[in-house]
């Protein structure tokens, strides 16, 4: 399974992968996350409990977050239960309109013969519902506080 979600948000691309980078932050900016929980931190790598919802079905899982400055990447690795083993990369590809901000989902499923039917079920009901609202979130909280600090000056 593959998928690729992407906007265009007008920001800075260090504002918008430290927003990304920031996972205490999600559940203030996202609405549909329902919380955060660390098992282990550090400026680099995290390993967090996380759980969002999908048309009010309740859902979580828990990933390693690795901050990769250098590259200018946010990559999760899902560690337990259904995407178990699924990678998740985000990039920031500055443009003449603003930062592309895609995130990239890649997961083998370890049971060959149920893959259609957990790619739908996975990648079509879940991943791309919720990457969506993921972005377009962090669009409205990254613009929306970029228009108001430019009506200040």
């Amino acid at each position: 399974m593959h998928t690729a979600t992407s906007i265009l948000i007008r920001a800075s691309r260090d504002q918008i992968f430290e927003t990304a980078a920031n996972l205490e932050l999600w559940p203030k900016i996202l609405p549909h996350y329902r919380f955060i929980d660390y098992l282990e931190k550090s400026p680099a790598r995290n390993v967090v409990k996380m759980a969002a919802t999908r048309s009010g079905i309740p859902i979580a899982w828990v990933s390693e977050q690795i901050i990769d400055r250098a590259a200018v990447e946010v990559r999760f690795r899902h560690l337990r239960a259904f995407t178990k083993g699924m990678e998740v990369v985000w990039t920031f590809t500055e443009t003449p309109e603003g930062v592309r901000v895609e995130i990239l989902h890649d997961l083998k499923f370890r049971i060959p013969a149920l893959a259609p039917l957990a790619e739908k079920i996975i990648g079509g009901f879940f991943i791309e519902n919720i990457a969506n609202k993921t972005l377009r979130a962090m669009k409205h909280h990254l613009e929306t506080a970029n228009d108001v600090a430019s009506a200040k000056v």
